[in-house]
């Protein structure tokens, strides 16, 4: 590949470019198969980080940084939850200008009934492409990148979904 100016791209940027690729190819199908075990790939996001969360609650905005969505997605996407019953806004004691978000029984029951077919999907259309040592340097490499950029506080402040 070569960039705008025409000359050869660096490995980071040719990493970057298969990240990129790789997600665009296997996201739209784990969001299919969720789906259709039904929740849509967003709910279920939100759910899982709710779900592992301590006392399976979090912050509004620590939700925000913490799921896979952009900020602006999160609300939308609580608020359809709230509708569905899989999740509770619930005031927080000590911040009356911020609410925490909380996963019903509902939500986990239907997020531990999905569960298998998003693990299934990740193993289908992802992890069986790759031996054991791959997938664990591909953690970690990706993991050191997350690290980094949740330090610098700005991770999740240009998140496009």
């Amino acid at each position: 590949m070569t960039d705008e100016t025409g000359g050869r791209e660096g490995p980071g940027v040719a990493a970057w470019a298969t990240v990129l690729r790789v997600h665009a190819a296997v996201v739209p199908k784990l969001a299919r198969e969720v789906a259709a075990a039904g929740l849509p790939i967003s709910w279920y996001d939100v759910l899982l980080v709710l779900n592992a969360a301590p006392e399976r609650r979090l912050r509004m905005s620590d939700l925000g940084a913490a799921a896979v969505l952009s900020r602006e997605q999160i609300s939308r996407v609580v608020t359809e939850l709230e509708h569905a019953g899989l999740v509770e806004r619930v005031p927080n004691p000590d911040d009356k200008r911020s609410s925490f978000a909380t996963i019903t029984a509902g939500g986990r029951s239907r997020l531990r009934a999905a569960a298998p077919t998003y693990i299934a999907a990740i193993e289908s259309h992802f992890a069986s492409h790759l031996n054991r040592e791959e997938l664990s340097v591909i953690a970690t490499a990706l993991g050191k990148v997350l690290a980094a950029e949740e330090r610098s506080g700005d991770a999740g402040a240009s998140r496009s979904g």
